[in-house]
């Protein structure tokens, strides 16, 4: 079978309340171009899976395993697949083999510490996190810290997350995931023009969502700002009508 040529590729995705989240916290990498069958089987799995093609991603993973069991980033990805059809046993057993596989790949503490957080496993996440943020050879430590600091607000401990955002920032001051989580913090400790500026930061890097919107409207509220408030509403019940954000401003007027 003839495969197509394919250069190295990066599939960001994670997290754990949307879909929205889940596709920028995780990451199956890769520093050189595929040049065997499992890569290359790899790289289309994940190609499908952004599309939400998951028969043809699931087939595709399937096979990069089935020509190199030891692929521990196939592995990796399809624990990441399985998350997505809410089969959390077989996504577990899959990211521990992938852990045994490659014990110090930094992208697979990554994704395996965000999964244990969301299961609420803290502790155990924590540690997986932390060994991806600290290695040195990570070019993406900001996505393990922005990790563990969503594994904090889980733990109620929000000092500790807005100083692992602010650290993952530092890093990548462009980072949609963190700006996004600092603008809720902001927001939440009561200073509103900072929250209005992490969102304005957001919007230069992503579009709206629901929730965005929900907190821009919450936002400019506070700060007074009743005619953007406003626009922010009409966006939400125009471009996310049946969102739970745009049943809960319907009524407001």
């Amino acid at each position: 079978m003839m495969l197509p040529k394919l250069s190295a590729y990066w599939f960001r995705a994670g997290g754990c309340l949307s879909a929205a989240v889940l596709c920028s916290c995780s990451w199956f990498s890769s520093s050189e171009p595929a040049g065997n069958p499992s890569d290359i089987y790899l790289q289309l799995g994940v190609r499908y899976m952004e599309i939400d093609k998951l028969e043809l991603a699931k087939e595709n993973l399937q096979k990069a395993i089935d020509q190199d069991s030891s692929n521990a980033r196939a592995r990796s990805a399809m624990a990441f697949l399985y998350e997505k059809i809410n089969n959390y046993d077989e996504a577990r057993r899959q990211y521990e083999q992938a852990l045994t596989l490659a014990p110090d790949d930094t992208g697979i503490q990554n994704n395996f510490g965000r999964f244990l957080c969301e299961r609420r496993q803290f502790d155990k996440g924590l540690v997986q996190l932390m060994k991806s943020a600290s290695n040195m050879l990570n070019d993406r430590q900001w996505m393990p810290l922005t990790n563990a600091a969503r594994c904090h607000l889980g733990m109620g401990q929000r000092p500790q997350a807005e100083v692992m955002f602010k650290q993952a920032l530092d890093l990548n001051p462009r980072y949609a995931v963190a700006l996004f989580e600092m603008q809720k913090i902001s927001y939440q400790n009561g200073d509103y023009k900072a929250s209005e500026d992490y969102l304005q930061r957001y919007l230069g890097e992503a579009a709206h969502t629901a929730e965005t919107l929900w907190m821009g409207i919450q936002t400019e509220q506070a700060l007074g700002n009743l005619s953007l408030a406003n626009e922010y509403r009409n966006l939400l019940l125009d471009k996310f009508p049946l969102s739970n954000e745009a049943k809960q401003v319907a009524g407001i007027r």
